[in-house]
């Protein structure tokens, strides 16, 4: 942390890892893989809370990740930055017609300077 901040004192600091054990993110590395996406991706809570929005018959927590890999993974290809934003279809409870919900995806370094992609909900940090 010297290299980054000198010589101040850290005051607190915050992992990947442990926001993953906190459970404030939610890993899909290994479905992302399946999906063609070589770093590893967590969501934060609220994404995770939509894609467990499952309230049509066919609909499941993996169905719905995968659809939201899809839409990263295509939006991320005509990207040259490290943050995009995007916004799956999803049908929603009480509403039986998908509607966009908007995400962005912010690539940068994990706890071990490797790359990795966090999805979060539009308005959140």
């Amino acid at each position: 942390m010297d290299d980054i901040f000198g010589e101040a004192d850290v005051i607190f600091k915050y992992t990947r890892k442990q926001a993953l054990e906190d459970g404030v993110l939610v890993d899909i590395s290994e479905l992302a893989k399946e999906a063609g996406i070589k770093f590893p991706v967590a969501v934060t809570q609220g994404v995770f809370s939509v894609l467990n929005e499952t309230s049509s018959p066919g609909q499941d927590l993996k169905g719905r990740a995968w659809d939201l890999l899809m839409v990263f993974r295509m939006t991320a290809k005509s990207s040259k930055g490290d943050e995009i934003h995007f916004a799956p279809l999803f049908v929603m409870p009480g509403n039986p017609m998908a509607k966009p919900v908007r995400m962005w995806a912010k690539c940068g370094p994990g706890d071990e300077m490797e790359p990795c992609v966090t999805i979060m909900l539009e308005g959140e940090d």
